[in-house]
């Protein structure tokens, strides 16, 4: 196979990719000068201690600063991130787990539970759209859950503003086997035929489309089997060609590691990064993570989302927090790019077109223009409606 930098290659064809170029990308070390936010590197993934870097979030230069940093490491470092205590008080992801712990109740009498992409049906419990559940159950609980500065700040580090929020829950009962290494969302959920057939570049930017990361909700020490992961495999371009290939994955099982993380912790890597969900190897562990996967304003996200829904749901919670003080506006605009969608497009451009500017109002800026200003729920509930009727076909 040529060179990985070579750009002239046109496709990716899984027999010709070299193990040995995998091997020398993944034996880089992470240096400290590289991360120098970092608390600490383990096993070559830098880890952020939210405690102390959650103010600098409120300064508009030292939050970019950080950004990039981490967009660094997703792009070219590691790969990944632990952002330990990213949720300050973890009392609202008790809140959530209960609530979760009744859908999936729920479900399983309804439907017998969930299907998996990786897992065999009924080794573990799966909610899909856990994002907009949690909302249609409890707004109050969804809005100071996702009123995360942190969250916030790691997702637009990699994708930019206007991102899409999409979660799952997964919860592992002891015993649950482990995955198998793969690649994610997009081209990690094709089949090797249809992965194959996009062009090289396409493989190049189909990572910069999706960032995955995992809240954990307990404490995961690694008998609970935390995700495996193999730092830098992230940068090997013809990686969806090869994740499937037999030696690749042997080497993953050789070399990947695993970092326990403690509830309130939340872990952020690239899609393209080699990884799998850990076997819980414990005796009473269930591990319950909520899974973020968060898509670019520019791609597709993985599940439709009722926005139009969900913005109605917590208007007035988010309101209530604004006029009480109860949450800051870098809080409150966290949890509006959680929920609204944040991209003008596509629409209807004959009804709904630009105003003052370039591209018409989006969800997300007419939520946070409806806070400033003090619109009332009814009337903030009829805009959401007319803006929907607006970019139909």
């Amino acid at each position: 196979m040529k060179d990985i930098s070579d750009n002239t290659i046109a496709y990716y064809d899984p027999k010709t990719c070299d193990l040995e170029e995998f091997s020398a990308l993944i034996n880089q070390t992470t240096q400290s000068a590289q991360v120098p936010r970092a608390v600490a590197i383990e096993k070559n993934i830098p880890i952020y201690d939210m405690a102390t870097l959650r103010p600098d979030l409120e300064d508009p230069q030292a939050r970019l600063e950080i950004m990039a940093e981490w967009a660094q490491v997703l792009r070219s470092g590691a790969g990944v991130v632990v952002l330990k205590q990213a949720y300050a008080d973890t009392a609202v992801l008790d809140q959530a787990t209960r609530i979760y712990e009744g859908i999936i109740a729920d479900e399983k009498k309804r439907t017998g539970g969930a299907g998996d992409h990786f897992a065999a049906a009924g080794a573990n419990d799966r909610i899909w759209n856990s994002l907009q559940k949690l909302c249609e159950a409890s707004p109050e609980v969804f809005l100071d859950y996702f009123a995360n500065t942190a969250i916030a700040a790691v997702c637009e580090a990699w994708l930019g503003p206007n991102y899409q929020m999409t979660a799952q829950v997964n919860l592992v009962h002891p015993g649950g086997a482990a995955q198998q290494a793969h690649r994610d969302y997009h081209l990690g959920f094709q089949t090797a035929d249809v992965s194959a057939s996009y062009p090289a570049h396409v493989h190049d930017v189909s990572p910069v489309l999706t960032l995955q990361g995992a809240v954990a909700h307990c404490d995961m020490p690694l008998e609970s089997g935390p995700t495996k992961l193999l730092p830098f495999s992230q940068a090997y371009r013809p990686g969806y060609a090869a994740w499937r290939r037999d030696d690749f994955r042997a080497l993953f099982e050789e070399r990947h590691v695993q970092l326990p993380l403690a509830k309130g912790d939340a872990l952020f890597f690239s899609p393209a990064l080699f990884h799998a969900a850990g076997a819980n190897t414990s005796r009473d562990i269930h591990r319950f993570a909520n899974l973020l996967q968060v898509s670019s304003a520019f791609g597709r996200a993985m599940e439709t989302v009722d926005r139009d829904r969900m913005c109605k749901l917590i208007f007035p919670q988010a309101s209530l927090a604004r006029q009480t003080n109860r949450l800051s506006t870098a809080e409150l605009h966290a949890a509006i790019a959680a929920t609204a969608e944040g991209y003008a497009f596509p629409t209807n451009l004959d009804r709904d077109p630009p105003t003052n500017g370039l591209a018409p109002e989006t969800q997300a800026a007419f939520f946070r223009r409806a806070l400033a200003e003090g619109i009332q729920e009814r009337a903030f509930a009829d805009r959401l409606d007319h803006m929907s009727q607006n970019r139909r076909a």
